[in-house]
């Protein structure tokens, strides 16, 4: 169900998709942000600057250099605080002095649920997660940021982690690690929530866009039937893991072996925590038991009918 692997732009060069939309991909290609983060700059004269990306150097270059004679950063929008998105964000808005925006810190926007998993410490999570991040501007769900020319509205859109937001710019949307054409998100406790996750699908599946604007890959063309797909996926995967526990109780690292059969070894660690996310769903759900503390070895069961 991946989109062919032709998604190969100028690395740190800038790429007009639309009027007044231009796209730089930063030099941090990996198996989980695949050919790099995409950073937007949005505008005409007076320019956002969405998901600054990575602590590098050459991609701050690459962002300044594309900013012309005739133009500022205005404003700076961090869709989420993962490392790949975030970081470059303080050293960018030294450079331009404009200021920095985000629905908030690392642990921002995580349900009740999370902050119980992640206050009690035992199902690790924590991977790549910028903890000193910290906003100037704290924006909030449906705010409308507005800029020389341009507006966007804030979607709060947790599940990836607590903290992530999408933006709307008429009918197109930058969906950032929500909504990817190469990959679905992965969910990892306590930061990603895959009940939220579901509940933003939904949440989008609400409005009627042109095109997904992704953080990383290209940009999404047919946005209604990929949301639709990531959602069929993940209802899929919960399938599997109901007909896995059916057979017996058993653990996320074992269920995550036995569904994610053609995913390369390194790779394997990140479908774990994808399964415990919908474990852990499934047990709010009370579709699935266990006994003790939730921890990344718990022995989960399926539920008696009542």
């Amino acid at each position: 169900m991946l989109p062919p692997d032709d998604f190969d732009p100028p690395i740190g060069k800038p790429e007009t998709l639309e009027t007044g939309l231009r796209r730089i991909v930063a030099p941090n290609p990996s198996p989980m942000t695949y050919r790099g983060t995409n950073t937007y700059l949005l505008g005409q004269t007076a320019l956002a600057v969405i998901d600054p990306g990575p602590q590098d150097l050459a991609h701050l270059d690459a962002i300044l250099s594309a900013v012309r004679s005739d133009q500022h950063i205005s404003h700076i929008i961090v869709t989420h605080t993962h490392l790949d998105h975030s970081p470059l964000a303080r050293d960018l808005s030294q450079r331009s002095g404009a200021p920095i925006l985000a629905f908030g810190d690392a642990q921002a926007g995580r349900s009740d649920v999370m902050h119980q998993l992640a206050a009690a410490g035992t199902v690790g999570g924590g991977e790549g997660i910028d903890t000193e991040f910290a906003p100037d501007q704290i924006v909030a769900d449906g705010e409308v940021i507005k800029g020389d020319g341009w507006e966007l509205e804030v979607l709060h859109t947790p599940g990836h982690i607590g903290n992530h937001i999408s933006l709307g710019w008429n009918d197109a949307c930058f969906t950032a690690d929500h909504v990817m054409g190469w990959a679905s998100s992965l969910v990892s406790p306590p930061d990603g929530d895959l009940t939220d996750f579901m509940h933003s699908c939904t949440r989008l599946q609400q409005s009627d866009w042109r095109v997904f604007y992704p953080g990383h890959g290209a940009q999404i063309v047919t946005p209604a039937a990929r949301l639709d797909w990531l959602v069929q996926h993940r209802r899929a995967r919960e399938a599997s893991i109901l007909n896995l526990l059916m057979q017996g109780s058993t653990t996320a690292p074992a269920l995550a072996a036995n569904i994610y059969t053609q995913t390369p070894p390194a790779l394997l660690g990140a479908a774990t925590r994808n399964v415990l996310a919908h474990l852990i769903d499934l047990k709010g759900r009370g579709l699935i038991t266990h006994d003790g503390p939730l921890h990344e070895n718990t022995v989960f069961t399926q539920s008696t009918p009542r």
